[in-house]
């Protein structure tokens, strides 16, 4: 299994390359991620972030699609604030698949870190969500994602999965930067045009 965690590692690095420009090319790595990790994290007993990867299958084919049509003019979708409306549908999607992945996982498997397990899977649908819609605080939930990740795999051994997260994160804070600086661009742009 650990070349196919290394394969992974790598294709994550990719994508995390290509998510920090804001290159529509992520949503490609981000459809081989998740194949790769379906098996490493079910050899692992990650039972949450194995379903996960489905999710991101789904979601990558979506976001992809909605950065490509992005707005009705044609042009492709721009980098945004979170809209406060949805912070709060949100935050209650979260809750529910907290509340719902925890007894799944609690009462249907043998999994050993069911509350880590279902918090980064829980919050990182709600990250995908907002990637897919360029939110550009997207980076910040990524960051407490990437974080509290790279422990439980430090904890189950992963390491090479552990390092990649830990770059996430920090990679995080610079595409966190990168896209406010990119924001202002495009609106100093559209006032000027």
């Amino acid at each position: 299994m650990i070349w196919l965690e290394l394969t992974g590692t790598l294709v994550g690095l990719i994508y995390l390359w290509l998510e920090y420009r804001a290159s529509v090319w992520l949503w490609a790595a981000n459809i081989v991620m998740p194949l790769i990790y379906i098996f490493v994290y079910y050899d692992s007993g990650f039972y949450a972030d194995m379903g996960i990867n489905v999710y991101y299958l789904v979601a990558s084919l979506y976001g992809w699609i909605m950065w490509r049509r992005g707005r009705d003019n044609g042009k492709e979708l721009p980098i945004s604030h979170t809209p406060r409306r949805e912070i709060v549908l949100m935050g209650l999607v979260f809750a529910v698949l907290m509340l719902g992945i925890w007894l799944i996982l609690i009462n249907f498997t043998d999994s050993t870190v069911p509350l880590g397990d279902t918090f980064t899977t829980a919050l990182s649908v709600v990250a995908l969500y907002m990637l897919a819609k360029k939110y550009v605080e997207q980076w910040l939930v990524w960051i407490v994602v990437d974080v509290v990740c790279a422990a439980l795999y430090i904890y189950k051994g992963l390491y090479p999965t552990a390092i990649l997260y830990l770059l996430y994160s920090v990679v995080a804070w610079f595409g966190y930067r990168r896209w406010l600086k990119m924001m202002k661009n495009d609106e100093s742009l559209s006032t000027n045009s």
